[in-house]
């Protein structure tokens, strides 16, 4: 992998079977990033998590329609998340800034110009950009589809070097990854087809799932942007692709030149 990094880290990754969110995983994520900033690699980092936060945190005794439910649980428990994560970046004496976007600032105009620019003084400043959407106002069809779209945006906007998608596991497999005669694609050469290996079922935390990973690596493979799909839940899964990268499963598209 090149110096500057964007990790999207999916629900799936970061919640436990009962919707909990993982705290042990999450810290987990969060030494491995602090090394790869000791080992001068920028990274941003693209969390999911708030909706499963702010769901736990609250006993609601009447019923709320899913747009409130959204803007509820998300607020309470973005404040939650980025909590955890100044607590357990500052183990390490890093910093972390919290950057609430929404689809409407990626369109060509000054928000983009705004929206880059803030990001660009963080990481010039050792400051780490923790990004998720502004889901107390996104509640429309202007939402992204998830935070794998969300996060193929940013790799272009910050033209970086490598797209991280973590999730629950391992990569694309020829079949059901639970089939043992399924084998997982390791390289993606540019305008390789999987679409007939891609299944159509959402994540069980969040929002996508394979289709929605697949769909935004191969945009972000044409912008010349490696993309590396893993699963988040391996022990030291950013550091062993970074040192041994050919021994971690996972897939990897390689970027168009």
């Amino acid at each position: 992998m090149n110096k500057r990094i964007v990790v999207k880290i999916g629900s799936n990754a970061l919640t436990r079977a009962d919707g909990r969110l993982d705290v042990t995983r999450m810290s987990s994520l969060v030494d491995q990033i602090a090394w790869l900033r000791q080992h001068d690699y920028e990274v941003i980092l693209v969390s999911s998590g708030a909706v499963a936060c702010g769901r736990r945190e609250l006993d609601i005794n009447h019923e709320l329609d899913s747009v409130e439910q959204r803007q509820l649980y998300s607020a309470l428990g973005q404040a939650k998340l980025i909590g955890l994560y100044y607590d357990l970046f500052r183990e390490y004496h890093l910093h972390v800034g919290q950057v609430l976007t929404m689809k409407e600032n990626f369109q060509p105009g000054e928000q983009y110009r705004n929206q880059q620019a803030c990001m660009q003084v963080m990481l010039a400043n050792g400051v780490i950009p923790i990004v998720n959407e502004n889901d107390t106002v996104s509640v429309t069809e202007l939402m992204f589809t998830d935070n794998d779209e969300l996060s193929g945006l940013i790799a272009q906007m910050m033209k970086a070097d490598t797209l991280v998608l973590l999730s629950n596991i391992d990569g694309i497999y020829t079949g059901n990854p639970a089939d043992p005669a399924s084998k997982l694609i390791d390289q993606v050469e540019p305008d390789t087809d999987l679409s007939q290996y891609i299944q159509n079922e959402k994540s069980s935390a969040g929002r996508g799932g394979m289709q929605s990973k697949y769909a935004t690596a191969r945009n972000v493979q044409q912008a010349g942007i490696r993309v590396i799909i893993a699963n988040g839940k391996r022990d030291n899964i950013l550091i062993d692709l970074v040192e041994d990268k050919q021994q971690t499963p996972h897939t990897e598209f390689i970027p168009c030149n």
